[in-house]
This record gives structure tokens, C-alpha cells and sequence, in this order.
């Protein structure tokens, strides 16, 4: 590559002085051939000559400011009349297209748009300007023509005036396909109308939300609607908890005690399974209802199993769900009746292993957009930075 194309990284140029001041000022001159944007003739005509300057990547610490001579042409093919074009250069901007994606990787690598608009010597509305205009870009290269096959569903908080978002993950890929504002089946409606080819999503996860579970059974004929397996345990911990509160308020505000409590009983050593044994001896009643609980949430865990096995499953699922209905304490009963409800979708996790901890993981990432920002009111625009960023 010449010296010259390899220190301002442009084909066709050739540098002709170089001046230091405020900026790092060099004259350049386009060598190669040029033919008219219209009709692609080289027949043209020199109407005019003017100096374009135009800011390039910095050099070190020095900022950088290109000078180049261009032409006013008319070409005698067509007749009509054009400002010479530039390799690297957009029509009508006063930076190389180089020079404004440094400032956009700069800016999405954390620097606030003031101390970069100082730094540059640029205006902050034209830091944020270009950042949406690489954001478009990169946006337009990503492939959403086809809803995944596994879905994920998740609500995140977005603000307090419009409320929660709803967030469509590619369990598949590990990517955001979409997010969409409200959470509702009215405020999805009109998102749905613009975006067709449901029929192709084949599995729908989601919590135990009946609204998400309504959307899902509407929108997605063809798929079968998964229960998340966290958020089931999640479901029968809570419940759990209350119980226990109720029949021991006060050892249920020691922490170490939470501890155990919550944990899954394979996970503790023997010491610890020693200690938690004679503390449930001395509350009666609550050892059973800790020994049911370890059982359900161990049924609850369990995966990659086959049509035959699940069936024995459910059989033994049901029968947990009766005995629940039948408890003495209203919380059990009410968890009996949130499972039975639920108890389809439940029932299809002992088939499949993925879960909606690939949406959790995408939120904390959407999280750190929203701080890196110091938070959104634009929806849209925090919609584009969503899908560039977690997208494909």
C-alpha cells in the first residue's frame, strides 16, 4: 500500500502538504477517474473548483481536518451538473465516514457524549446524530425477516410513565429478536399486526403469567407454551416460606436459617443437614411439609426425559397437587391451584432443558445500556440500541 493511502487510510488519495496548527491540516488530491453520478460517463467538463475540508481520524492526540481540492463537473453526455464524489466521503459531510465511526465506537465504549464532544471539537447533538446513524446501519444488516423457532418472553420495567416492556428473545441464538412496549394483550395487538410469520415458532417460554400465556395461545398457534423452570421452583420456595412464617415467626428471620431453608437439600453438606433436621424436629408439622416441598421442586427439576418416563411423572405430579388442594394452610392450597392450572406447561418442562435464563441474561445486558445512557424517555431509541447491541 503507498505511503500515502496508509496514513489517511483513503484509496486514490495523495497527500500534498501537511500544516500544523489548531488542527493537523493536510492537503490532499484525488488522482483516480471521475465519472458522472448520473450516467456513469467520464465525457465531463471542469466548471468550477472549491477546497473541502473535512475532518478525519485523529493521529495520536492531534485532531485531523483533510483538505481536498474537488470540482464542479458538467457532463456533456447527459448535461447534467455534480459535485465531485470521494471515496470514504458522503455527499453534503464535513467528516469521513472513518472519522465518525471512531467518535460512535467511542461513545458506545462509554464516553459521555459531552467529554468526546470536547475532546473532538464537535457539537453533542452531532455525536448523538452520527450514533443513530451507525446504529441504523448495523441495525439494517441484521436478519429479522423470520420469528425464531424457541421464543422466549419476558416483561422488563422500562419507565414509570409508559410502564413495563415485553422482550422476545431467541433462546436459540442467545439474542434479543425484539422488544416491544407494554406487556398486555391490547398493548401488543398493533406490534403484532406489523410483524407476521408467527406460524414458525414451534416452543413459547415464559413465567406463570396468565396474560403472557393468553398472548401466547393467540399469536403463536403452531407453538407449545413451556412454564420456566425457575420461576416454578420460585413459585413453590415462596409459598414454602409463608407457610413457615406462619408457623414460626420469629426463627423465620434468622438468616442462616433462610439459608438452608431455601437451598435444594442435595446441595447441603452434612453438617448443615445435620443442624437443619433437629431445628424441623422441634416445629411440629414443619418437617413434613419441608420434606414435601424438597420432593416437588426435585420433580420440578427434572429434564431430558422421554415420553414414557414423563408420563409416570405426571401421575406422581397430580397426586402432589391433590394433596396440596387438600392442605390445612391457604397458601398450600393456593400453590395447588396456581400448579393445576399451570400443570400442561409444567408438565412440558420435563422435555425440554432450555429456560428463560438466556432472557434474564439479555436484560442485565439491556440493564447496562440503560445505565450506560444514564436511562431512556425515547422508547424507539432505546429500542435501536437494544436490538444493535443484544440483537444478531
Amino acid at each position: 500500500m503507498p505511503l500515502d493511502q496508509s496514513i489517511i487510510n483513503l484509496p486514490g488519495f495523495k497527500i500534498v502538504d501537511i500544516e500544523q496548527g489548531d488542527f493537523l491540516e493536510i492537503q490532499v488530491k484525488y488522482e483516480k477517474k471521475t465519472s458522472c453520478i448520473h450516467c456513469n460517463s467520464e465525457n465531463l467538463r471542469k466548471k468550477d473548483s472549491f477546497v473541502r475540508k473535512v475532518r478525519h481520524t485523529s493521529f495520536g492526540e492531534r485532531l485531523t481536518r483533510l483538505l481536498i481540492k474537488a470540482y464542479k463537473f458538467k457532463c456533456e453526455d447527459c448535461g447534467k451538473y455534480f459535485n465531485q464524489r470521494f471515496p470514504g466521503i458522503r455527499p453534503y459531510k464535513r467528516a469521513s465516514e472513518s472519522f465518525r465511526r471512531e467518535v460512535y465506537v467511542k461513545h458506545f465504549d462509554g464516553v459521555t457524549q459531552k467529554t468526546l464532544a470536547n475532546r473532538v471539537q464537535i457539537g453533542q447533538a452531532t455525536v448523538e446524530r452520527w450514533a443513530h446513524d451507525f446504529l441504523r446501519l448495523d441495525e439494517s444488516k441484521q436478519d429479522r425477516s423470520r420469528w425464531p423457532k424457541v421464543l422466549g418472553i419476558d416483561e422488563r420495567f422500562f419507565t414509570r410513565k409508559k410502564g413495563y416492556a415485553t422482550t422476545f428473545a431467541d433462546l436459540g441464538k442467545h439474542k434479543v429478536y425484539d422488544i416491544a412496549l407494554g406487556r398486555s394483550e391490547k398493548a401488543l395487538e398493533s406490534y403484532f399486526k406489523r410483524h407476521p410469520g408467527r406460524s414458525r415458532v414451534q416452543v413459547v417460554l415464559m413465567d406463570l403469567s396468565d396474560s403472557y400465556r393468553n398472548i401466547a395461545r393467540k399469536e403463536f398457534p403452531n407453538a407449545m407454551i413451556v412454564a420456566d423452570r425457575f420461576h416454578v421452583v420460585r413459585l413453590i420456595n415462596r409459598h414454602f416460606m409463608d407457610v413457615w412464617k406462619q408457623l414460626d415467626p420469629v426463627k423465620r428471620k434468622h438468616r442462616g436459617l433462610i439459608s438452608l431453608m431455601r437451598r435444594h437439600h442435595h446441595k447441603l453438606k452434612t453438617h448443615q443437614k445435620i443442624n437443619l433436621r433437629g431445628y424441623l424436629c422441634e416445629v411440629p408439622g414443619l418437617e413434613t411439609i419441608y420434606d414435601f416441598k424438597q420432593g416437588l421442586t426435585k420433580l420440578m427439576l427434572m429434564k431430558h426425559k422421554t415420553k414414557r418416563q414423563c408420563k409416570k411423572l405426571v401421575k406422581v405430579f397430580l397426586r402432589k397437587i391433590e394433596q396440596l388442594k387438600q392442605s390445612n394452610f391457604e397458601q398450600l392450597k393456593v400453590l395447588g391451584e396456581t400448579l393445576d392450572k399451570w400443570k400442561e406447561e409444567i408438565a412440558r418442562m420435563w422435555r425440554f432443558t432450555k429456560t428463560n435464563s438466556i432472557t434474564e441474561g439479555l436484560h442485565n445486558k439491556m440493564e447496562r445500556i440503560s445505565r450506560n445512557a444514564c436511562g431512556f424517555r425515547n422508547f424507539e431509541n432505546y429500542r435501536l440500541r437494544t436490538r444493535v447491541l443484544c440483537g444478531y
